[in-house]
């Protein structure tokens, strides 16, 4: 898509903030009006808008992108993202572990096992661990508190959330992050943990670095939405 636009700005209105290209409210791909909570979300999203050249590039507009999700389908699908997110409390990747080598399962005890904890003692959720590929049958208490606690997010927050669990391939890193318990660097860390562990032993493999750079770069971008989301103007 070709940049028709030439002027982007923030404008401020009852509801929220707007961005406006050319004098008119960016809207998502269903066509709702984006009404942004605070100045700095969006300042962030016009940013993206003003950044680009002669053709539009989606991939460069994580923000955009994230606030478009939000609109579109967390919004409207609020239940289904809900389950979708608290879902993968059932098999999260920190529940299980390696069986050897053991350098790896020292690695995967000292990074995963304090998120383990905490998923316990700060959210009432103790999960269970495995060593394999078996499936380990989950407390059904502690997947309900997973769950309430994620409902208890308010759409841009849980937009977010539900970003950096399907990276993370888990709802304790995902959790952990946008409750402020560590933050992003730590959560890719642990959401990459496997993958640089097998880079470790076996060398650089071009496609698997290029891979985990973009994994750790939406990653962050979540982080940093979900930050702008709660500033105060």
């Amino acid at each position: 898509m070709k940049r028709v636009y030439k002027a982007v700005a923030v404008a401020e209105g009852e509801n929220g903030f707007a961005v406006h290209l050319d004098g008119r409210t960016v809207r998502s791909p269903a066509r709702r009006d984006l009404i942004l909570p605070n100045r700095a979300l969006a300042e962030a999203v016009a940013a993206e808008w003003d950044a680009q050249a002669e053709s539009i590039d989606p991939r460069t507009m994580p923000f955009m992108s994230l606030v478009a999700t939000a609109a579109d389908r967390v919004e409207i699908q609020r239940d289904h993202v809900i389950e979708t997110i608290a879902g993968y409390a059932g098999s999260d990747m920190l529940c299980y572990r390696a069986e050897e080598p053991a350098d790896l399962v020292r690695r995967q005890n000292a990074i995963w096992d304090p998120l383990l904890d905490w998923t316990a003692d700060a959210l009432g959720a103790r999960l269970r661990v495995t060593t394999g590929i078996m499936p380990v049958r989950q407390d059904e208490a502690a997947l309900n508190a997973i769950q309430g606690v994620v409902a208890g997010y308010e759409p841009l927050a849980m937009t977010a959330l539900h970003e950096i669990t399907s990276i993370a391939g888990s709802v304790v890193i995902g959790l952990a992050v946008t409750e402020g318990h560590i933050d992003a660097d730590a959560g890719v860390v642990a959401a990459q943990l496997d993958e640089t562990f097998q880079i470790e032993q076996n060398g650089e493999e071009e496609e698997a670095v290029e891979r985990l750079a973009n994994l750790r770069a939406d990653l962050l971008a979540a982080a940093e939405f979900l930050r702008l989301s709660r500033a105060w103007n």
